[in-house]
């Protein structure tokens, strides 16, 4: 198993095989299932991605994806947020910057931790399907990337509204039931 790091040990760049999308060669999806419980199509999970990137306006962008269960995601949790237990979308943002607000430059540099077993409990409980979760949870946290926060109720109002309006956006777009 690869060490888990706030920083990149590496960049996300482009690699041999990586999907690269159609509107910029500058913007690159990488993803990781490292769980085992749900079968999920990466290829369209890869797609949707992209699909959400370009719909943001984004100039650059490096993203990695990380599908886990939850042990793996309560461990990320706890060494880098020191929160107990699973949770359903971890980012970190690894764009330096140069003091601007997050997202201001039209560009990303991050990964995101998606809980593939949360996304199964919390399916049951908003009447939804977890592949619909998994895309909620990409969106969610390539929000924040972009400077997005919901710790107070209206910024978290805003966010929540950009966040329905592109997973409906998606959902219309891509077959979220195959995934």
């Amino acid at each position: 198993m690869r060490r888990i790091s706030s920083q990149p040990s590496r960049p996300l760049g482009p690699k041999p095989g990586r999907l690269v999308s159609p509107l910029s060669p500058e913007v690159a999806v990488t993803i990781l299932n490292r769980q085992r419980r749900k079968r999920v199509d990466l290829a369209l999970l890869r797609r949707i991605t992209l699909a959400l990137l370009g719909d943001l306006g984004l100039e650059s962008a490096e993203l990695g994806i990380h599908l886990v269960a939850a042990r793996q995601m309560a461990q990320v949790n706890w060494r880098y947020l020191r929160h107990e237990g699973s949770t359903d979308v971890i980012t970190f943002n690894h764009d330096a910057g140069d003091g601007a607000e997050p997202g201001s430059d039209r560009q990303l540099y991050g990964e995101l931790f998606v809980c593939v077993d949360d996304a199964a409990k919390q399916a049951g409980e908003f009447q939804t399907t977890w592949r619909s979760e998994i895309v909620r949870y990409v969106v969610h946290g390539v929000l924040h990337l972009l400077g997005h926060d919901d710790l107070e109720a209206g910024p978290r109002r805003k966010m929540k509204r950009a966040e329905n309006r592109l997973v409906r956006r998606l959902e219309a777009a891509f077959p979220v039931s195959k995934l």
